[in-house]
């Protein structure tokens, strides 16, 4: 059976990595961003960023502007799905300092580093982003500035350990783990994490998370991720998931905020944005790839969408990426 959260997860391309090993001791306090130079190194224009901490060793609390500070323990991840500016502590009421002043690179190339405090109780964290080229993930806009995950409830608990255990230990030796094995622990994470908060949402909750939370819905989300182009009608959708037209219309329009036909057309044409981009296809051959019969049908809900023909996007993408 597909999983939506992970079928659209894929369908935007996420990429992962580490890029910074912190060792504090009390008292300690930083504020903390990840910018775009922060993951030049495994994406060349990142439009969305997720920023992570995998705490190793020690105890943290972690705050977002004026929310309540959460408490992070050692072997716990917290990721923020905006990437919203944060701040790192030993214990509330201290003064932060900007983190990135404290960034030393590594004297050998590899993982740059923070060591910074007073000396007291050890912390150690490890820095991490998953990140997309790619605009308008409806998963982003649907979750709280902080997730906490708790590898011990996870689905995938055993593979994430493996894997987090793998990393600090290529750290340890000073060398960067494999980009690909960070990628997929990097979105392993996310999906993990989104999981378990989609499980705290209330009955009668709305929006997309709500809508993938949902069994009807999730399941006609995952048919339409794992196949953008197919030929999928309203119809054709409710029948795959065992409810009438009308049943299905409405609880999804209810759950993710538009009709299903519309929600497919906007992802089909994000979709023919990414080949734009990536690829060296036709216009034509994407109108196909993304299920348009016609170039001319897909030009002109294209244009409709942004305001641009496939064509002069793509051009002006080209000029303005030098």
């Amino acid at each position: 059976m597909m999983d939506p959260l992970s079928e659209v997860l894929r369908s935007v391309r996420l990429t992962g990595g580490v890029f910074l090993d912190v060792r504090m001791s009390a008292p300690w306090s930083v504020i903390s961003e990840v910018t775009a130079g922060d993951v030049t190194a495994f994406l060349a224009k990142p439009a969305q960023i997720i920023s992570f901490h995998v705490l190793l060793t020690g105890r943290c609390l972690l705050t977002v502007g004026d929310d309540r500070p959460l408490e992070v323990a050692a072997g716990e991840i917290v990721l923020m799905p905006r990437n919203d500016l944060h701040m790192l502590s030993s214990a509330v009421g201290l003064k932060p300092v900007d983190g990135r002043s404290l960034v030393q690179p590594s004297p050998d190339g590899g993982l740059a580093r923070v060591v910074y405090g007073g000396g007291g109780e050890p912390a150690h964290l490890v820095c991490g982003f998953l990140g997309s080229e790619q605009a308008g993930n409806p998963l982003l806009s649907t979750l709280p500035k902080a997730l906490k995950l708790d590898l011990r409830q996870g689905t995938s608990r055993d593979w994430v350990e493996a894997s987090v255990r793998f990393a600090a230990g290529e750290l340890a030796e000073g060398r960067l783990a494999s980009s690909s094995v960070m990628s997929r622990l990097s979105e392993v994470l996310l999906v993990e994490a989104v999981r378990q908060y989609a499980s705290t949402l209330h009955e009668g909750e709305t929006g997309w998370l709500a809508g993938l939370s949902d069994p009807y819905v999730g399941r006609a989300l995952a048919l339409i991720h794992h196949d953008i182009g197919g030929p999928w009608t309203t119809e054709m959708l409710a029948e795959r998931v065992a409810l009438s037209r009308s049943a299905f219309t409405e609880r999804f329009a209810t759950k993710v905020g538009m009709p299903p036909i519309r929600y497919l057309t906007h992802w089909r044409l994000q979709t023919a944005k990414l080949h734009l981009r990536e690829t060296k296809k036709s216009v034509s051959q994407i109108a196909n790839a993304v299920g348009y019969d016609s170039e001319e049908a897909f030009s002109r809900a294209f244009k409709r969408e942004f305001s641009l023909s496939p064509a002069h996007w793509r051009e002006q993408f080209i000029s303005t990426s030098g």
